[in-house]
């Protein structure tokens, strides 16, 4: 059990659950781009751990940045997305993965996809560790999932509640009463 501020939370996904999907969906990515130097672009701050944690298992030749968006306020996106720190590198021409910690209404992935196509990507694939199908606003071309999940409040493992709780080895979803 895990209690943040005001919420309780129960275990959901352990570590070594996590970490061996991880690995499955690294070995996906070195065939998919095994001729290819992808540049991982990691969505700051929920993705750091999902990031690291792909990257050590990743064979290919590879490049890394990050990205910071937020849209979340306590336990409901906004909807809306903050493009707080943007790219540097150039990405004309070349194959870009997203990976992001949890893809629920799509509405800041599709924002995120808007402004990283208008600087003319060769390719751009998401793997995002945790995915909400019920509450998808949008539609997306996730091509990487580590586990589609009902739509319930997580945290844990880069997810916060109110910016607390990312500094876990697993995943913890909100108590039902």
């Amino acid at each position: 059990m895990l209690t943040i501020l005001d919420k309780t939370f129960v275990p959901f996904i352990d570590r070594d659950t996590l970490q061996s999907r991880i690995a499955e969906l690294a070995e996906q990515i070195n065939r998919d781009y095994a001729n290819r130097r992808p540049l991982i672009v990691g969505v700051l701050n929920g993705a750091v751990l999902f990031t690291a944690d792909l990257l050590k298992n990743l064979t290919i030749d590879c490049e890394i940045t990050f990205i910071r968006v937020a849209s979340y306020d306590k336990t409901h996106s906004t909807g809306q997305i903050k493009q707080i720190l943007g790219l540097s590198e150039v990405i004309t021409g070349r194959d870009l993965i997203v990976i992001e910690d949890i893809v629920d209404t799509g509405l800041t992935m599709q924002e995120v996809l808007r402004q990283l196509n208008e600087k003319e990507p060769a390719s751009i694939a998401i793997a995002t560790l945790l995915f909400k199908p019920a509450a998808l606003q949008t539609p997306l071309d996730l091509t990487y999932v580590g586990f589609e999940i009902d739509n319930q409040f997580v945290v844990g493992y880069g997810l916060d509640y109110d910016g607390l709780g990312r500094n876990t080895q697993a995943i913890f979803v909100l108590e039902q009463p």
